[in-house]
């Protein structure tokens, strides 16, 4: 603790590569087809305490995060990646003890000749 306030211990839990189909996309086709965007997400935790403890409920339960993330975006119809990631990030900030995440998105197949297209946003949790 540094002035009363804890500090990132800089550990990270990493969830990457979680596949989910959704509707994403401007064009016609793509408001009625659904298409795979992968996420990569790296989260700040403190994993200190479930070290010691061993116990899931001292840690961020990565499955729990994963679950209601998948069933956001499968749910959702944003046009643009941006909305989408920038979404994604304030709902595990919101409802996860997490200060800080990057998240990676990557919309395959969104430029012919392109493996990979997407974009990388980090946020912090911003306490009122």
């Amino acid at each position: 603790m540094r002035d009363g306030v804890p500090q990132d211990s800089g550990d990270v839990l990493y969830l990457h590569d979680l596949r989910v189909d959704c509707i994403i996309g401007i064009w016609d086709w793509e408001r009625q087809t659904r298409q795979t965007i992968v996420l990569d997400l790296d989260m700040g935790v403190d994993i200190r305490a479930a070290a010691t403890s061993d116990d899931l409920r001292d840690t961020l339960d990565y499955k729990a995060v994963a679950k209601r993330v998948i069933a956001f975006v499968e749910a959702s119809e944003f046009r643009l990646v941006e909305t989408l990631a920038e979404r994604v990030a304030g709902l595990i900030l919101r409802e996860f003890p997490v200060p800080w995440l990057r998240l990676r998105l990557d919309k395959h197949g969104a430029i012919r000749g392109a493996g990979q297209v997407g974009l990388v946003i980090e946020r912090r949790r911003i306490d009122p």
